[in-house]
């Protein structure tokens, strides 16, 4: 496929193009991916996540502005809650990371949750995967911080960094939230605001009634002014080095992988699902269930064979 061979080359306009078709679910879906696949396995893929308002889209732009001082390519995902109408990202990250946009080394795409409660849609992780293939060194992505997307952030990211500013609640509220389950980075962001050195110190007394082989840090940031992003990355990148020394990366591109496939075959399921409804037979037996017929676990029998 031409289109992939130019992307492979280097060309954003083609790349652009892919992930078009990607988020789009296309028909050539599958030979794109087929293509694509051999050339990925090579990105850091960093999650950020935190509650609305934590400032996740300064720090990610911070991020980036650090990274290509190292020469790195970076790629940003940011995931915002979809249009009810259109289905697409309406939160418009790009328009905050405009200093990025005539950098070569940097590409950024803002992309809809897609109907997934608040998580990650399966376009967004093969986008990444898009991504991955393209050759960037890290990929950011950004999630909306409602619903499902820590668990999803979890299973897609290498390393996920939670985000957080006083003001958004003390050590109970990161418990009931579940961020110390996911959380391989913690920043503290406006922590020139009061309460912030209580909720560092909150956090850190409740990792250390863990037992993990990683010990999570816990940094303070002020992303408007840029303080704190050195410590940050140096922080991200000492867990890299834990999962490479460990072995632990190789799990989690299992988990993803694992994941990657099942969203494949629920994909596949929704779509016969729809045609078998959309059938002559599928149309009877909803009549024979509305007249009360059969029930709805024979309706369902009956779908499926």
């Amino acid at each position: 496929m031409q289109l992939v061979k130019d992307m492979l080359s280097g060309q954003r306009l083609a790349l652009a193009r892919l992930i078009s078709k990607v988020e789009n679910r296309d028909e050539d879906l599958a030979s794109i991916m087929e293509l694509l696949y051999p050339h990925t396995g090579k990105a850091q893929i960093w999650g950020l996540t935190g509650p609305p308002g934590a400032g996740k889209s300064t720090t990610v732009d911070r991020l980036v502005t650090h990274l290509r001082t190292q020469g790195k390519k970076v790629a940003v995902v940011a995931v915002d809650p979809s249009s009810p109408f259109s289905g697409g990202a309406i939160l418009g990250d790009r328009i905050r990371m405009q200093q990025h946009a005539t950098d070569p080394g940097v590409f950024i795409r803002s992309l809809g949750t897609r109907g997934k409660h608040g998580g990650l849609s399966h376009a967004t992780k093969e986008v990444v995967l898009t991504l991955d293939a393209a050759g960037f060194d890290v990929i950011l992505v950004e999630t909306a911080g409602v619903g499902q997307t820590e668990l999803d952030i979890l299973r897609l990211a290498h390393t996920v960094i939670v985000i957080l500013v006083p003001e958004s609640g003390d050590s109970i509220q990161v418990m009931k939230a579940g961020l110390m389950e996911i959380a391989d980075v913690f920043a503290v962001n406006k922590c020139d605001r009061p309460e912030a050195d209580k909720l560092v110190r909150e956090i850190v007394n409740m990792i250390g009634m863990e037992h993990r082989d990683w010990t999570i840090p816990v940094l303070k940031t002020e992303a408007v002014r840029d303080a704190g992003i050195a410590e940050l990355i140096a922080g991200i990148e000492a867990h890299q080095g834990y999962l490479t020394q460990s072995g632990a990366r190789q799990g989690k591109v299992r988990t993803f992988l694992k994941n990657e496939i099942a969203d494949i075959l629920m994909e596949r399921l929704s779509h016969s699902l729809e045609f078998a409804f959309d059938s002559s037979s599928g149309k009877e037996v909803l009549q024979d269930l509305l007249d009360r017929k059969i029930d709805p676990y024979k309706a369902a029998d009956l779908i499926s064979t």
